[in-house]
């Protein structure tokens, strides 16, 4: 398995609905480790697997961004946000869109229930960054971006932003540099069928 890297916007596994994790084995521990390098390379505090184009349902966040500090790191097996309370408006970015920002709203205070690298189930009661953090992080698994959150004022004043995303990376595809669209969606569906059942 070659090296694993963060895909850009337009890039259709960031779109891509991701599949539950049916075991945990050195392939995923490795590539668990991968994604918190990546993560701390673009400073980043959470990166969901689609943001490094595999189709499972899996994040690593560690809310410091320090990779000094590792008591902090979390990984997210197959999460599922069970309650939200409160509601709190703050600004986010995303490593899959570089240089983009906007305010988003979301729950101040959140329980998620999840498995861990172990195979270990858990629940967690998070507020302040962390539950955005997972909030966020969850929203990729599900082939939304923080942009569908933002007003739309805001949207508009972000597009000539995503428009330049999205020149950069079809001029990449055409240039070779990228696979097409379709070679990029055949091999999520490769790599979803390798791990099914």
């Amino acid at each position: 398995m070659s090296a694993l890297q963060i895909v850009f916007y337009p890039h259709p596994a960031l779109r891509w609905k991701s599949k539950d994790i049916t075991r945990v084995d050195p392939q995923l521990k490795e590539w668990v480790n991968q994604m918190f390098e990546l993560m701390y390379e673009a400073h980043g505090i959470g990166l969901a697997a689609n943001q490094v184009a595999l189709p499972y349902r899996m994040f690593v966040i560690n809310p410091t961004g320090d990779p000094e500090q590792p008591e902090y790191e979390q990984v997210f097996i197959n999460p599922e946000i069970l309650r939200r309370n409160g509601s709190e408006e703050v600004e986010e970015g995303c490593l899959s869109m570089p240089e983009i920002f906007g305010p988003v709203n979301r729950a101040e205070r959140i329980v998620v229930e999840a498995f861990d690298i172990d195979g270990q189930q858990f629940r967690f009661e998070l507020e302040g960054i962390e539950a955005r953090v997972v909030q966020h992080e969850n929203d990729h698994l599900d082939g939304v971006m923080f942009t569908e959150r933002v007003s739309p004022d805001t949207l508009s004043e972000l597009q000539p932003q995503l428009k330049d995303l999205s020149t950069r990376f079809v001029t990449a595809q055409e240039n070779g540099q990228i696979d097409s669209d379709e070679q990029l969606m055949q091999r999520l569906r490769q790599l979803e069928a390798e791990r099914s059942g």
